[in-house]
């Protein structure tokens, strides 16, 4: 565990969640060097088909990866994608015509009866079926033609944290074996993870501004905004806190009117093209008075009233969504921590749902 999450009672509020954060780097590793060569062989049998389309389907946190997934396939092969609605298979019994389509089932556990169900039927109707989870046993593993296990480890928090970032990271390097690359540009992500972790102080201080806050707005763009999804899922989830997603584009157009001084706001601000989209965004909500933080670079946080800096030298943009969820995790549990609860048992919540 890392000394960034020192181990403490076993009654200590948060204490499994604070060590499946800490472990988040050796995942990490676990895919790079475990699950690299079997998600290429994997992307080499399905390139090997000419899918003309993909859709990803997923649930929670989950479908904050599928969403990750979507740009890359959309931005990096130019190959269209959708985020699959589920109960047009599961309620309304639809059965659309797939031949040749991708259908990507993106699950922790991989046992929502909605989602085998929807994989199941995308694979009777012609398409290509991946399955990516934490469980190679899972239903869904058992239906889908192709299986790709993220290799995260037992995951006894109900939040997911560990199963997000190797979610993320495998459907990177899935990419990446889709157009032959050898992925080499992930390698250095355990070591930035690790030395992101050992800034938790640094994140409580932050934590602390959010203390009595009735709400907050997550916002980003491009691939930060999935990171934007499950950020705001975290704190809802943890913390109780009503908090917004917004891709910085949807923000402008109506919801900017909510914002004001009484508002916090978070923004996920990536080094990259998605940076130039966001910085308009930015003058606009300080321009509110809203308590503005920033994750992202320096020199955007040192524009905002607080925030994190990440250190992302030498990673592409495609790559930083696996390293800026990692302080936001840091943060739901260190503000759960501070307004009472416990982030390992969310009321409410279970760790399968059984949705269909």
């Amino acid at each position: 565990m890392s000394a960034a999450f020192p181990a403490g009672a076993s009654e200590r509020p948060g204490r499994i969640l604070a060590a499946e954060v800490a472990e988040q780097p050796d995942v990490l590793r676990r895919v790079l060097t475990d699950g690299a060569g079997p998600i290429r062989r994997t992307a080499e049998a399905i390139a090997a088909r000419h899918p003309r389309f993909a859709l990803l389907t997923a649930r929670g946190t989950s479908d904050h990866a599928a969403l990750y997934g979507k740009y890359l396939l959309e931005i990096r092969h130019g190959l269209p994608c959708g985020l699959a609605s589920m109960s047009t298979v599961t309620v309304y019994g639809a059965r659309p015509r797939l031949t040749d389509v991708l259908v990507i089932g993106v699950s922790q556990w991989g046992g929502s009866p909605d989602l085998v169900s929807t994989v199941w039927a995308a694979r009777n109707a012609g398409a290509i079926t991946l399955a990516l989870t934490n469980d190679p046993d899972s239903a869904l593993a058992g239906v889908a033609e192709f299986h790709i296990d993220v290799r995260a480890g037992q995951e006894r928090a109900l939040p997911a944290t560990k199963s997000y970032i190797a979610s993320l990271l495998s459907l990177y390097l899935l990419s990446e074996g889709l157009r032959g690359g050898d992925g080499a540009a992930a390698l250095a992500l355990p070591d930035i993870a690790e030395r992101i972790l050992a800034r938790r102080d640094e994140v409580r201080a932050l934590a602390n501004r959010y203390r009595f806050a009735e709400r907050m707005v997550v916002v980003s763009r491009g691939y930060g905004y999935p990171t934007a999804r499950e950020a705001a899922l975290k704190l809802m989830e943890t913390c109780y806190l009503p908090a917004l997603p917004y891709s910085g584009a949807d923000l402008l157009h109506g919801p900017l009117a909510m914002i004001d001084h009484l508002t916090p706001v978070i923004a996920v601000v990536p080094e990259g093209r998605a940076r130039d989209a966001l910085r308009p965004v930015l003058v606009r909500i300080r321009g509110r008075g809203a308590d503005l933080a920033v994750v992202g670079p320096e020199a955007e946080v040192n524009r905002a009233a607080a925030g994190f800096v990440l250190p992302t030298e030498g990673i592409p943009e495609d790559l930083q969504p696996v390293l800026e969820i990692l302080p936001l995790h840091v943060l739901a549990y260190e503000l759960a921590l501070i307004r009472g609860q416990d982030p390992d048992v969310p009321r409410t919540m279970a760790k399968t749902p059984q949705t269909r």
